[in-house]
């Protein structure tokens, strides 16, 4: 009996161990958009924005290689020219002086906001009058990506992934753990992974 209940705690130990650390929080397609019509597709620029607070140049570059990953192996070819742009997000702390409190482009979740990299404003005009907020899923550390069509000015899909901060800390995670948030932030998207890469996803 004894040897029963450690072979069930130490298979528990191993099955805790092996959970991923991310969970998706939000994965929202708008307009009635179909992802899968594009064929290419960039990956917002710093030129084009602000980096989040906190985030250096070395975490963009990870996070922009993770996501560039993810839509390869979906099908999509990386074009600077593409009208479909990925933005990037990260929630922070609403502690940040501003001018005004809530710039163009921000909204504010319980006492924090995605900062996004490229402005939101520039593409959804009636966001603040209009947009469906979904409570309670942004915190510190969260990362957000949406999906934009810059020619229609439209977005097209979102999806959120908490959280890319270290636990207790405000620096973000390593390059193997951006990449597993990035493979979790595409967990529910619209367009499934080509057939050969199905079998490394699993890995």
């Amino acid at each position: 009996m004894k040897k029963i209940i450690i072979s069930i705690l130490v298979g528990m130990g191993l099955l805790l161990s092996s959970c991923s650390p991310f969970s998706l929080v939000n994965s929202t397609v708008y307009n009635n958009s179909n992802v899968s019509e594009y064929k290419t597709f960039r990956i917002v620029a710093p030129p084009e924005g602000t980096l989040p607070p906190g985030m250096t140049m070395v975490t963009y570059y990870n996070i922009a290689a993770a996501i560039r990953e993810q839509m390869v192996d979906r099908g999509f070819t990386e074009s600077s020219t593409s009208p479909l742009m990925v933005n990037i997000a990260i929630t922070i702390q609403k502690e940040i002086e501003t001018a005004p409190a809530l710039p163009p482009g921000y909204f504010a979740y319980n006492g924090m906001y995605p900062y996004y990299m490229y402005p939101r404003n520039l593409y959804w005009q009636n966001y603040y009058s209009n947009a469906k907020v979904i409570t309670g899923i942004y915190r510190e550390g969260v990362l957000t990506m949406e999906l934009v069509d810059t020619d229609k000015k439209i977005a097209l899909y979102s999806s959120s992934v908490s959280t890319i901060l270290q636990p207790g800390d405000s620096q973000f995670r390593n390059l193997s753990e951006i990449a597993e948030a990035v493979k979790t932030l595409f967990s529910d998207f619209p367009v499934k992974l080509l057939p050969q890469y199905t079998t490394k996803s699993n890995k």
